[in-house]
């Protein structure tokens, strides 16, 4: 083997790291699947990332799904960087559902006002992917409101707690009518077979 073919080589195993994009729940880490095998193809270890990542979480409510920046060096260490809560996350519970619109554009899933929108839009600004592209107060709330209406959350100026309440209900039912109407459906389809 020649020198340049035993330099190429060298070359193709040095691995200089790279840079790894997860969103995973606040203490919730865990050496399975999704993030076990992107983990263990650095080489990094799982077992200590998870342990770190969970401690670092540990003031958090657990679940919350954060977006997380893992810088890996080529001697297999790395610099695990937490952001703030997507901005889903944040909608959903502004608006106090669990999932967003089946149907987007043709159901409305909640609502959520113009103020919740708002401070929203305080908090991911002070996000990394916001600050290095320097976007204004204005285009982070246009960026939310985009995200709302791709969940189905209507964005509102005002809000009464009850008429909010009775959507909510009304909404409730009718998942519930569609849920049974769907299940009697393929009950039929079974009993055709």
């Amino acid at each position: 083997m020649s020198k340049i073919s035993k330099a190429a080589k060298a070359v193709k195993k040095l691995d200089t790291g790279g840079v790894i994009r997860a969103i995973v729940r606040s203490g919730q880490a865990a050496p399975g699947p999704p993030l076990g095998p992107i983990l263990g193809q650095k080489g990094i270890p799982i077992g200590a990332f998870c342990k770190d990542f969970n401690e670092k979480t540990k003031e958090l409510k657990e679940g919350i799904p954060l977006p997380i920046k893992i810088n890996v060096k080529s001697d297999r260490t790395y610099d695990l960087k937490i952001g703030q809560p997507t901005v889903s996350y944040f909608l959903k519970q502004a608006a106090g559902i669990e999932k967003g619109a089946g149907k987007t554009g043709h159901e409305i899933a909640g609502m959520v006002t113009v103020r919740a929108v708002y401070e929203i839009a305080q908090v991911k600004s002070q996000d990394d992917s916001f600050k290095l592209r320097d976007i204004s107060m204005q285009n982070v709330v246009k960026s939310i409101i985009g995200s709302a209406r791709s969940l189905g959350i209507k964005v509102v100026n005002d809000l009464s707690p009850e008429e909010y309440g009775e959507f909510l209900r009304e909404r409730e039912e009718r998942l519930k009518a569609e849920a049974e109407a769907a299940a009697a459906e393929a009950a039929a389809a079974v009993k055709k077979k």
